[in-house]
Parts: structure tokens; C-alpha cells; sequence
């Protein structure tokens, strides 16, 4: 032994040591997650005196634990946790020190109750279409988890679980992909397993309201398959489909143009589409964007709007209208980005009707049956 290979030996120890130390950590971060959210059902179902704490129930947790991780919102997302992914209550137990184990009922103790036989077969028959729980305790942060509870159907959470496994996606990757609609690109393409490919080898990272509805959902029925339905195939596709976009917005929209270029002083933007309302006497500018909102599009639409208003304004027009359409919105964000705004500027959310989910199902089923054992 040299100095050289000592002191590669080190550093790979700790490496290797340290990378232990944070899964276990992270681990034991998302147990304590999922029973403090079992506590709080069984509290709810059982607890004696449940009727006098009611809605504040989880503002008086907050109240007296006094932990920034115990707010009333994380709670609140505890107790969801442990109702979306019941199922993986068997394998805590071989991670919850005996002291801990002694405070939980007799519905995860007992190997024989009758409630874990029930959870096993639930189990059993989740693995068909579902990550196992061993799988998504060993893989997935809980900053992961929290991402994903935002999703509702089980199945697009399953898909976004296995893609986020297979990728080793960060937390912002899997954010990414989410925003990117990349379940419905799926669902939309020919070539699943080339767009899967795809993706992972990218992986590196009149009241003018009463005419804008809060979600719009675009019909792909009669779309024409492709081989991969990337980003900008998608966007384009919802563009196109001009017909079915007229009909979710509504009477009196006369459309004018789309990928409208305007020049603001020497250079050159283009408005996704640009409408001409009959009923509000105004521009109706419309900019779409596969991605959740962020400030900078938003910002993007006040400066078409401006132009808009000052150099295309008719004198008997009412001031121009821009919608922002994106696949999700942080209703917060969205609220200090437009602030100041001019208050004819909406941010609305859309999402994509799939064709079917047999199709995602399958790939999903396929993708886990040949999935390496963890």
C-alpha cells in the first residue's frame, strides 16, 4: 500500500459512508412523515376527545409542538402522505426502533391481524401497477413525495414515481417533467420507449372574466400519432387545434393571427395567437406555454399588451386582454408577479385530455415487470 491508494481508500470510504448516511437519514425523515400522518387518522377515527379540537385540530398540533416542521400545512401534508400511500405501511416496521413500534396499533403490530392481511393483499395488488413500497422508501426523498401527492390520478403518480426511480430525477427534475406534461407526451405517442429514451438521456438537468374560464382542456382525439411528442411538437399541436381552442373560449372570438410578429423597437417578438372579441371590442392576446408559471412570461404578455395599447388600440377599442395559459400555476407567485399589472391579464391553467390510459398502463406494467430488483 502507497500513500496514493490510502488516501483513495479514504475518501471513498467516506464517500460511500456519507451517501449511507443521507439515504438513511432521508429515509427515516419519510417514516416519520407517514405515521405522524397514521397518528392523526386514528386520532380522527378514534381519538376521545376528537369533537373538541375539529378543523383546529391541526393548528393546535402547530400550536403546542412548536416546530417549523410540524406547521399547520405540513401536518396537513402528513396526513395526506399516509392516506395516499397506506399500502406501504408493512415495510415501516422493519425500520421504527421497538420503543416507537410499542405506540402503534394493533393494525401494523400483529403479523395476524386481520388488517395487515388486508394491506398485504393491497399491496400485492398495487405491485401490478404500482412502485413497490420498499422501492419508494429507498429511492424517493420525501421532497419527491410531497411533489408527487400534488398529483391526483394514481396512475400518472405511479408513472411519475418509476420514471422519477429509473432517472435518479432531482426534485426539480421531476417539478420539470411534470410541468412539461411529459405523462401526456407519453400518452400521446407512438414510441413510448423512444421518448422515455429521449427524456432520460436529456435528463441533466361584459366583465372580461366572465368570458376566461379557470381551465381549459384541449381534445387530442383526432391528433395524428408521431413516434415522440416532444415540448415543442406539443405546443404546437395545441395551437393548431384552433377550432376546439375557439370553442373552449367562448362566443366572439374572431381569431386574427397566430405567431403574430410585432416589432418593439428593433426587434422582433411573436404573439402565439391574437384574437379580436366582437362582444368586449378588444384584442385578446394569447400566449401559451408548456411549463408552469413563472414571472418572466408573465412580464413577457404585460409588454405585448402595452404595445398592444399603445400602438394598435383602436380609439372605440377597449384596452387589449392577454391570457397566459401554462399546465400549472402557484397561485402566490402568480399573485406578486402580476402586481401592478394591468388587471386584464389572467394566468389560467390547461391540461390535455389523453386518448386513453390502457396504453400508459401497459408501458407502466411493462416497465415494472422488467425492472431490475432493488
Amino acid at each position: 500500500m502507497n500513500f496514493n491508494f490510502l488516501l483513495h481508500r479514504i475518501e471513498n470510504t467516506h464517500q460511500h459512508l456519507q451517501e449511507s448516511a443521507a439515504k438513511a437519514v432521508n429515509r427515516l425523515l419519510t417514516i416519520r412523515n407517514w405515521l405522524i400522518g397514521y397518528y392523526i387518522v386514528e386520532y380522527e377515527q378514534n381519538g376521545e376527545d376528537r369533537a373538541r379540537y375539529g378543523e383546529k385540530l391541526f393548528d393546535k398540533l402547530s400550536e403546542k409542538l412548536k416546530k417549523e416542521s410540524f406547521s399547520p400545512r405540513n401536518l396537513r401534508l402528513y396526513r395526506q402522505f399516509y392516506t395516499t400511500y397506506e399500502h406501504i405501511g408493512p415495510v415501516i416496521r422493519e425500520y421504527i426502533p421497538i420503543v416507537i413500534w410499542q405506540t402503534v396499533s394493533a393494525k401494523l403490530q400483529s403479523a395476524n391481524n386481520q388488517s395487515v392481511e388486508i394491506w398485504q393483499s393491497q399491496i400485492a395488488k398495487c405491485e401490478n401497477i404500482f412502485i413497490a413500497p420498499q422501492r419508494l422508501l429507498d429511492k424517493l426523498s420525501f421532497s419527491h413525495i410531497s411533489l408527487l401527492l400534488t398529483i391526483s390520478d394514481p396512475l400518472q403518480r405511479a408513472f411519475y414515481e418509476l420514471e422519477t426511480i429509473k432517472g435518479n430525477w432531482s426534485v426539480r427534475e421531476l417539478k420539470r417533467q411534470i410541468n412539461s406534461l411529459y405523462f401526456e407526451r407519453m400518452g400521446l405517442s407512438k414510441n413510448k420507449e423512444k421518448l422515455q429514451q429521449f427524456i432520460h438521456e436529456a435528463d441533466i438537468p361584459i366583465d372580461p372574466a366572465d368570458f376566461i374560464k379557470n381551465m381549459y382542456t384541449f381534445e387530442f382525439l383526432d391528433l395524428p400519432q408521431k413516434a415522440l411528442v416532444i415540448e415543442s411538437d406539443l405546443e404546437a399541436a395545441l395551437l393548431g387545434n384552433l377550432q376546439d381552442f375557439l370553442l373552449e373560449m367562448g362566443p366572439g372570438f374572431c381569431l386574427e393571427a397566430r405567431q403574430k410578429r410585432i416589432l418593439i423597437g428593433d426587434e422582433h417578438f411573436f404573439i402565439d395567437l391574437v384574437f379580436y372579441h366582437r362582444i368586449l371590442k378588444c384584442h385578446v392576446l394569447v400566449e401559451l406555454k408548456v411549463d408552469a408559471f413563472n414571472h418572466v412570461n408573465a412580464g413577457q404578455l404585460n409588454t405585448y399588451l402595452n404595445y398592444y395599447k399603445a400602438e394598435v388600440m383602436e380609439k372605440d377599442d377597449n384596452p387589449p386582454i392577454g391570457i397566459l395559459m401554462v399546465t400549472n400555476k402557484n397561485e402566490t407567485l402568480v399573485q406578486y408577479a402580476t402586481a401592478g399589472m394591468d388587471q386584464t391579464l389572467f394566468v389560467k391553467q390547461y391540461q390535455v385530455k389523453l386518448p386513453s390510459k390502457e396504453a400508459l398502463e401497459q408501458f407502466i406494467r411493462q416497465e415494472l415487470r422488467y425492472a431490475p430488483a432493488i
